[in-house]
């Protein structure tokens, strides 16, 4: 008897149904992705020597300490400017840029400010305290109008209170 073997042709992929998938689901994907916005914000660190010699009496050095329990104001040469305390239990954003509103009319030509942060504030607040050093907003009439304040600012820590 005869034996028949069958030839066995290799298959064929069919990979027609899987491009089609991509094609309509690679551009879905992109389309419904979410690109974030970063914001960045240039900061200047302090310089590494503050030496005497950079000291001047009429110069305002002017630093924003955030403590947990107020804003401390203060000129690194002359001392406390105002001490802020807090507005509930937040601190109050609003009297410091009012603050800092009246220190610019003082000295005009002053863009330089330093924050200090205790090591356990919140990001939120440090931002929040940036924001108002650096520039305000103020409704006149229909308008809103916005000025720049203290735009360069440097971040450190704030100095340790002896208790």
């Amino acid at each position: 008897m005869r034996v028949r073997r069958l030839h066995k042709q290799p298959a064929h992929l069919e990979i027609t149904a899987f491009i089609n998938l991509i094609v309509v689901l690679v551009p879905f994907l992109l389309s419904t992705a979410v690109f974030t916005r970063l914001a960045v914000l240039d900061l200047k660190l302090p310089a590494q020597s503050s030496g005497v010699e950079q000291l001047k009496p009429d110069n305002l050095q002017l630093e924003v300490v955030i403590r947990p329990d107020s804003l401390e104001v203060g000129d690194r040469i002359g001392g406390l400017i105002q001490r802020i305390p807090n507005a509930g239990p937040a601190h109050d954003v609003q009297a410091l840029s009012a603050l800092m509103v009246q220190i610019k009319a003082r000295f005009p030509d002053k863009i330089d400010a330093t924050v200090l942060a205790e090591p356990n504030t919140s990001y939120d607040t440090l931002v929040q305290v940036m924001d108002a050093v650096r520039g305000t907003v103020t409704a006149v009439g229909p308008k809103v109008v916005r000025a720049e304040l203290f735009p360069n600012i440097s971040i450190g820590d704030a100095p340790v209170i002896k208790k």
